[in-house]
């Protein structure tokens, strides 16, 4: 009958437009770069575990050194150059224009307007806990070398510091784009200033 017939039509619209949603949620969670995410978190994460452990699998400093080190080294340049641009849109760099002088570039993915992929939210949700919950980590490592008397970790923990923080402050600048109000000139000096003798460190290390 008729009054059958428009019902099964409201209940047919209703339930694809709740397939398309979940379509379109599912899209938004997925995570588009799992080698990406993976390696986001698997250096610096690696460089925590050794630290706390080196001393239960080895006697020797220098090998636990050179093992945190390495893994930091590689998780700054992996999250700067490739991890951030595909899972945020987002990547940092330093610029030697033709005067000779050197400056900090922050970039970020234009979104379009209609019809364009934005960035995964849970990649996002991953690229910025692992990115902000380290160096925080490395932080509270540093009170406790300090305060336990082990000086000879402290270059250590300053190197995961420095490397780790690093990448935050470039992509919290990344993020703020252009609204430069939120930061006076001598935090902008002061960033600058940080950057250039992370980047030099960091590659002299690379190198």
């Amino acid at each position: 009958s008729p009054p059958q017939d428009s019902s099964d039509d409201i209940e047919d619209v209703s339930l694809f437009d709740a397939d398309d949603d979940v379509s379109r949620r599912s899209k938004k969670s997925k995570i588009r770069h799992p080698v990406a995410s993976f390696f986001h978190l698997f250096f610096r994460v690696s460089a925590i575990a050794v630290y706390l452990l080196c001393e239960l699998l080895t006697s020797s400093f220098i090998a636990c050194m050179v093992t945190i080190i390495l893994l930091l080294s590689c998780d700054f340049w992996a999250v700067k150059n490739v991890t951030g641009r595909l899972m945020v849109g987002l990547r940092w760099w330093n610029q030697v224009d033709d005067d000779g002088r050197s400056h900090w570039v922050f970039e970020a993915r234009k979104v379009p307007a209609q019809g364009g992929k934005s960035s995964s939210e849970a990649e996002s949700r991953i690229f910025w806990l692992g990115l902000i919950t380290c160096p925080m980590i490395w932080v509270i490592f540093a009170f406790s070398a300090l305060f336990s008397f082990k000086v000879k970790w402290l270059a250590v923990v300053a190197m995961g510091v420095v490397l780790q923080g690093a990448n935050l402050y470039g992509y919290i600048r990344c993020k703020v784009g252009s609204r430069k109000n939120l930061t006076s000139m001598a935090t902008n000096y002061l960033g600058k200033q940080f950057l250039r003798q992370v980047s030099a460190q960091g590659f002299g290390i690379l190198r």
